[in-house]
């Protein structure tokens, strides 16, 4: 399965420090595995679903779809607070 960034996705890894990509990349993992693991969001963000996992002691949610049957795109990444705001307002800005 072929893996997409979006460039909002790939600026906030780029924060990460090198133990918290390696967590992010085993729950990336776990996602490629089974796609459906996220909750499916209805409404504005219909066919976008969200995953939760925590990193340490915070809370991150990343935003994924499946642009076809072999490609899955990584939309967003972030801890709770506005998360869903900033989510639509994005994917308002991509259509």
């Amino acid at each position: 399965m072929r893996i997409i960034q979006s460039r909002s996705f790939a600026k906030r890894v780029q924060r990460f420090r090198k133990q918290e990509k390696k967590i992010l990349d085993k729950h990336i993992r776990e996602i490629l595995d089974n796609p459906g693991i996220g909750q499916e969001k209805h409404g504005e963000l219909r066919g976008v679903y969200v995953y939760k996992f925590k990193i340490h002691t915070t809370q991150y949610l990343l935003s994924y779809r499946s642009k076809d049957a072999d490609t899955l795109e990584l939309i967003m990444i972030g801890p709770h607070e506005n998360y869903y705001r900033d989510l639509e307002k994005y994917m308002k800005l991509r259509k």
